[in-house]
């Protein structure tokens, strides 16, 4: 989850709200990519979750990047809790699922290269201390006791509310991993075709990435897990949101959206406030139980955007949410499907064809189904499986165009990074199905040989 927002002064007006989100627009040339994955980190003496201190933990792998690899450092208050280097960070998750959120990078190419980088030195460091690090998309076999809190203000508030609010909130703080990508736009009706394609065709992700069959030590009757939490999280925040395909849907609309969903908290001097179901509207008229009289700033509101978990998000980037945690050679699959679709126009308008007649009952449906089926599926009377050949020849007609070349010009453009969904859907088999025929099979019911393989 996000560190703190910085930046930008006192909010005097709410057109400041709508101006801030147009802000990210950009001009193509300079559209970047920006990729994020999470990964859990456990003892490889008995496979439990790292906690935060000792020598096998948390602390020991941030102490051991930052002095090893040159990262700086990010605290709160006494606790050491990310880094930062080049313009990419490393953050904690609630559990301690260890995250990369990658700096703004012009390829995939570049993107992948800084994936391997990280995981290189992470892996320096993790052997170093006993630990390990594996990509699922839900913990197979922990339970929630057994998960450490890190020591992160914003968690220990986020803790309390999701137990108000919804059944599986907890589940997804401690026990999921997930990978992203962050993608810019160029204009209002740029944004707004790209958050519908990406709403819309969010569950072809899902499916094609489902990787979290397990939980708590059993087949949990989903592909991916992870997605079914999210649907019994906090309405006020999740979901397939109708209102973006709405006649007139834009950064004004979406503002409406972010003023309607309950606060978290408000950061101020290092420390987290606590503003649980309070409502940011209140924030604008000086009207906050938590700070009365005092009027929030832009961070304010970046910090409370950070706390909206819908299937596409919107900031100043739009990020791509659909995905479980995944192993190595799938991490740079995601960005390269999501920078072929909406990176290239005639892509784009391509993607959009392919989802646009869908309702909000159809969309809504086939995210449910996909987290259940995976590429089994079925969307507007179509197979799913076949909506995502669609998808990746689209991806891969859109990268094609991009023609951005790697390795010194080696390879031609950024079409490779899509083998590893082209085989996904040859085989028909999903990652999720994948972890199933081998649990049965070749590990014989033993998450240890799931822990042994998969990891990094």
């Amino acid at each position: 989850m996000s560190i703190p927002q910085q930046g930008g002064g006192v909010i005097e007006s709410r057109d400041q709200l709508a101006a801030y989100l147009e802000s990210g627009c950009k001009p193509k040339a300079d559209w970047r990519i920006g990729t994020e994955h999470e990964k859990f980190g456990f003892r490889l003496e008995d496979r439990k979750p790292l906690p935060y201190e000792g020598a096998c933990s948390i602390r020991s792998m941030l102490e051991g990047l930052r002095d090893g690899f040159g990262w700086a450092e990010v605290r709160e208050g006494e606790n050491l809790i990310g880094l930062v280097k080049d313009g990419a960070n490393v953050s904690l998750e609630p559990g301690g699922q260890l995250e990369l959120s990658g700096a703004p990078l012009e390829t995939i190419h570049q993107t992948c290269d800084e994936v391997n980088e990280h995981l290189r030195e992470v892996k320096t460091v993790a052997d170093r201390i006993g630990a390990g690090f594996i990509g699922l998309g839900a913990a197979p076999d922990w339970g929630h006791d057994e998960m450490p809190m890190m020591p992160k203000g914003r968690y220990r508030l986020m803790t309390d509310y999701m137990g108000r609010v919804g059944t599986h909130g907890t589940q997804m703080m401690y026990r999921t991993c997930t990978v992203q990508v962050n993608l810019d736009f160029s204009s209002e009706p740029d944004m707004v075709k790209k958050l519908r394609v990406a709403l819309a065709l969010q569950p072809v992700a899902t499916a094609l990435f489902a990787n979290s069959p397990y939980f708590e030590g059993k087949r949990n009757g989903h592909l991916s897990w992870r997605s079914r939490i999210w649907r019994d999280l906090d309405a006020a925040r999740t979901g397939t949101l109708p209102f973006v395909f709405e006649e007139g849907f834009g950064f004004e609309r979406w503002v409406d959206y972010a003023l309607d969903v309950p606060m978290y908290f408000v950061y101020r001097d290092g420390k987290y406030i606590d503003a649980l179901g309070q409502s940011f509207r209140d924030f604008l008229d000086g009207r906050l139980p938590a700070l009365p009289g005092e009027a929030p700033t832009l961070s304010d509101f970046a910090d409370h955007l950070t706390t909206i978990f819908p299937e596409a998000r919107l900031k100043k980037f739009i990020e791509m949410r659909g995905a479980d945690g995944g192993p190595w050679r799938r991490i740079c699959a995601l960005p390269a499907l999501w920078v072929g679709l909406i990176y290239d126009e005639a892509a784009l308008d391509a993607a959009w064809e392919l989802c646009k007649g869908w309702d909000a009952e159809t969309r809504d449906a086939f995210r449910v189904d996909a987290s259940v089926r995976g590429l089994k599926a079925e969307v507007a009377g179509r197979p799913a499986l076949e909506i995502a050949r669609e998808t990746l020849a689209i991806a891969e007609a859109g990268l094609k165009a991009r023609a951005r070349p790697g390795a010194g010009g080696m390879l031609p453009d950024e079409t490779h990074f899509l083998n590893a969904l082209h085989e996904i859907v040859e085989t028909g088999e999903t990652p999720a199905e994948e972890l199933i025929r081998r649990f049965e099979g070749e590990w014989a019911g033993d998450f240890g040989a799931m822990f042994r393989d998969c990891a990094y």
